[in-house]
């Protein structure tokens, strides 16, 4: 071994030995003093090596052989001066992270006692002179020279988790500066003086990592105390980014490397504490379009799954996203999205009128930053989604949601017909909906434009346009890999769009060749967004990938079932795959004559699933059909006919529909949580669940199919919203219509007579029409199911 290092090893052994016996003040300041030349504090300074040893090896075991001594007849053996120079000093002037570990671990296993309150008061002055300023700067030069990550995860946890700790230990005797209200407003101020190191050492080329800063602030805002850190470090960020290019770039690497988990805290303090849509534009930079975790929370989560949040932060929100030319793209499809819920009469019916003012208003802001090229490129959409948002708040029973109805279609036509007539209603004028109004006819400060010098139009001599020909049509591709590489790759929007209008048939053409790529294919169309304006896009998306649902069900189905659960999907793609599953499980249950598709009978009609429809409706009038034919000695006449069988390709393929998708309905996920605020998505999922149900009649899962359902029902029949309670009763008919009576009434008689008893109850208790309608009907279905049965010789 190295003999200087030696050296040092022997003197430390040496000095906790003397401290641990000797009752001789002298004796213990010199060896202190001894010991303290090892941090550079005396004029008989050390060689770097030996001081390095001695901080890197040593320190800790010193610093726990201090602890461990510490009582009140040894400190007194110090003089007053020399407890603060050579006792407190080595917590305070050395190594700042070993340091805070020693004081806070030993406070945790020191019980009540003269030890415990010294060390205590350490702690206080080690928060009050920057230790943790100088605790988090060690650290990110620990990060810039790959540090220990399991020493930097526990120095994380104790940082956050110091008031913790503390309130933990000292009860009702715990100091103020340990209080949350106070320690994180303080931990703040640590951290800009750590960023501004952190700035002074990159203005001197020097590498550093902020990293371990931002670990510091999405832990803080993930435990709930954004309140408490940002009231005091966004307005030195807002002060210190105002015109320094180095602080707004640190700024914005300061939030891009919060960990993705906690991404959602910390962009949410931001949106919610800056005092406008340039600020916290200036503060997060492009952040929206570089970081997938950020983009789901700022234009999904914030503004389509929640909605508590002041008008304010909508501003801030949608301002943020019109700010940028990059963002803007955001811009326009969070309008969309937006539209999209506004015009679903599902939610409409369902949601609460908080949040359809809420998603009102952020429609209304939207609008008000659209730019005028931007509303004629999308005057079609702006125009269809008007009329389907109309049509289903104006027949809303609330008055309330007429008028949001009114205001919404108002400003909307005002946009696309900007010099011409647009719809003009009459209703109430009150301070809500002068709010509203106010929203699209002011818009957030825009930033300066530079005025660059341009030619003048009288200097450009014009082109001779007269020989121009029209182009030819692009030519579709013919080959289903060359569809996915110009769906992938391709930046020719006529050839995209070409390819969009013919993938179907070319993959129902092709079902050998479908399948080599089925999987690829699936994932290229649940993740494919409009690059331009197609028209009925969505619906030519959902029948391709329905179509290579059907060509190869088990593994696309596998993948889709298996996404639905995922992170990071939006609402919107969520529902597009129980769209496609129970629009594939509708064609692969038809019979099929000579290898082609039967029209759609009233036993089997086609499900409309596109976006803003409501499936359930259509699909609950081909259940009133069967339950009639079932149900047939109460009706007049002559009853229908079955129509004809035929071999059912969804027999096989049933539960790999069926059962993953309800296997982790109660798993809350980070992006969604269906037991939570995702009423509208758990009830899509109880309707496809039904719908699947529906057509498993005959096949051999049936049975297991049923028995799953209605323990799916049962766990969610007390669910407040309606229309979840809807599917569920839906679920019930299904399972009545499919699963074989025998088997209810003998394998299942217990559910059922549990499922009878909560119909009933519904019927005559529920304070939704179409639930009351909807149990009655399944209790008739259930009698006419006993007195069947009963009627059956034995």
């Amino acid at each position: 071994m190295d003999p200087t290092l030696l050296k040092v090893r022997r003197a430390v052994q040496a000095a906790i030995a003397t401290l641990s016996s000797s009752t001789d003040g002298v004796q213990l300041s010199e060896t202190l003093g001894t010991i303290k030349r090892y941090l550079g504090g005396t004029e008989n300074q050390v060689s770097l090596k030996e001081r390095e040893e001695f901080t890197h090896v040593h320190f800790s075991t010193f610093l726990q052989g201090l602890v461990s001594n510490l009582s009140p007849e040894w400190i007194e053996l110090l003089t007053s001066d020399q407890q603060k120079e050579l006792w407190d000093s080595f917590f305070l002037e050395g190594p700042a992270d070993q340091a805070f570990l020693v004081l806070l671990d030993s406070i945790i296993s020191t019980g009540p006692s003269f030890r415990l309150m010294k060390i205590i008061s350490v702690l206080e002055q080690f928060l009050q002179t920057g230790g943790m300023s100088a605790l988090m700067w060690e650290v990110c030069h620990q990060q810039a020279q790959a540090g220990s990550p399991m020493l930097q995860e526990t120095l994380l946890n104790k940082v956050v988790c110091l008031p913790d700790h503390l309130c933990n230990k000292l009860h009702g005797s715990n100091l103020p500066i340990f209080f949350p209200q106070n320690y994180f407003p303080l931990l703040a101020t640590e951290i800009i003086q750590v960023l501004q190191r952190i700035a002074d050492s990159l203005r001197d080329g020097l590498d550093c990592s902020i990293s371990f800063v931002s670990q510091v602030l999405g832990k803080v805002c993930v435990h709930g105390r954004q309140k408490e850190i940002l009231k005091v470090l966004m307005p030195r960020l807002i002060d210190l980014t105002m015109a320094d290019c180095i602080w707004q770039r640190m700024c914005w690497r300061l939030v891009e490397c919060v960990p993705d988990r906690w991404m959602e805290a910390v962009v949410c303090g931001f949106v919610q504490t800056a005092p406008g849509a340039g600020v916290l534009s200036r503060l997060l930079g492009n952040l929206v379009v570089k970081n997938k975790k950020a983009q789901f929370v700022l234009t999904q989560k914030l503004l389509l799954l929640q909605y508590g949040y002041a008008t304010a932060v909508l501003q801030n929100l949608i301002g943020y996203l019109a700010l940028d030319s990059l963002r803007r793209s955001l811009l326009i499809k969070v309008l969309k999205e937006l539209l999209e819920t506004w015009g679903s009469s599902s939610a409409v019916k369902h949601s609460p009128v908080e949040q359809q003012l809420y998603v009102s208003k952020a429609i209304l802001i939207c609008l008000a930053h659209l730019k005028e090229s931007e509303v004629e490129s999308n005057s079609q959409e702006l125009l269809t989604s008007l009329m389907a948002g109309m049509k289903c708040h104006l027949d809303s029973n609330l008055p309330r949601i007429r008028r949001l109805g009114m205001i919404v279609a108002e400003s909307i036509s005002s946009r696309i017909s900007k010099d011409g007539p647009s719809l003009r209603f009459q209703y109430e004028d009150d301070d809500e909906t002068r709010e509203l109004k106010s929203l699209w006819m002011h818009t957030s400060p825009q930033p300066p434009v530079i005025n660059l010098p341009s030619v003048c139009d009288d200097d450009l001599t014009p082109y001779d346009m007269s020989e121009d020909k029209e182009l030819k049509k692009m030519k579709a591709p013919v080959y289903i890999r060359d569809c996915i590489e110009v769906l992938t790759g391709s930046e020719d929007v006529d050839k995209w769009e070409a390819t969009m209008k013919v993938l179907e048939s070319l993959v129902r053409r092709n079902s050998a060749a479908t399948r080599e790529v089925s999987l690829e294919l699936a994932k290229v169309l649940l993740h494919l967004e409009e690059k331009t304006y197609t028209e009925g896009f969505v619906g030519l998306r959902q029948r391709a990938l329905v179509a290579v649902t059907i060509t190869e069900p088990v593994p696309v189905v596998q993948y889709l079932t298996s996404q639905f659960y995922s992170l990071n999907y939006s609402l919107r793609q969520r529902m597009d795959i129980l769209d496609v599953l129970a629009l594939a499980a509708q064609e692969l249950a038809q019979p099929h004559a000579g290898g082609k598709k039967k029209p759609c009978s009233a036993q089997s009609p086609c499900i409309s699933m596109l976006p803003g429809a409501d499936s359930s409706q259509d699909w609950r009038r081909i259940v009133d059909e069967r339950i009639k034919s079932k149900t047939r000695r109460f009706a007049k006449g002559q009853s229908l006919a079955e129509p004809a069988c035929g071999p059912n390709r969804f027999s096989s393929v049933a539960g790999h529909f069926f059962f993953p998708l309800i296997q982790n309905f109660d798993r809350p996920l980070v992006t969604f949580d269906l037991l939570g605020d995702d009423h509208l998505l758990l009830g899509r999922l109880a309707h496809t669940l039904a719908i699947l149900m529906y057509f498993a009649v005959h096949t051999v899962v049936a049975a297991a199919m049923g028995k799953a359902l209605l323990e799916f029902v049962w766990a969610l029949r007390f669910h407040t919203d309606s229309y979840v309670r809807q599917g569920l009763l839906s679920s019930v008919s299904s399972v009545l219509l499919s699963v074989p009576s025998e088997h209810l009434l003998e394998a299942m008689s217990e559910e059922f007579l549990e499922t009878q008893s909560w119909l009933a109850d519904v019927a005559e208790n529920d304070p939704d029409a179409d639930c009351r309608r909807l149990a009655w009907q399944n209790l008739l279905l259930m009698e006419n199911l006993l007195k069947k049965l009963r009627s059956v010789p034995s």
